[in-house]
């Protein structure tokens, strides 16, 4: 079975299938790459527990940057998030991402109960 949460006329939010749910890429506004990467995780959070899931049950992140600079200030941010001995499986990259004033977005899968 597949469930959605959230569905509007481009995507969903949440699509749970097989034990995994899968989390729509998450965005956020902010001064710089520390702010926008904390309001980011926090919507990350809201976006697992309505899933049914939680940081500590992530299996795989992509994160994308629009600037590798800001790589060493976002993982700051990053690691005083992950729950310890619960780091997914990640990638991070550059992209040139919606809106020029977005600096990062991180999509996340998990396991869900």
């Amino acid at each position: 079975m597949i469930e959605r949460i959230d569905t509007g006329a481009r995507s969903s939010k949440v699509v749970k299938h097989n034990g995994v749910a899968y989390i729509t890429g998450q965005v956020a506004e902010g001064a710089n790459i520390t702010e926008q990467t904390k309001a980011c995780l926090a919507k990350l959070e809201a976006e697992l527990l309505k899933a049914g899931s939680s940081p500590e049950k992530m299996l795989r992140a992509t994160i994308w940057l629009k600037d590798m600079s800001d790589f060493a200030a976002m993982n700051l941010v990053w690691n005083a998030w992950v729950p310890e001995g619960h780091a997914p499986a990640r990638a991070c990259g550059q992209v040139r991402l919606a809106r020029e004033e977005l600096l990062i977005e991180i999509i996340v899968d998990a396991a869900y109960d």
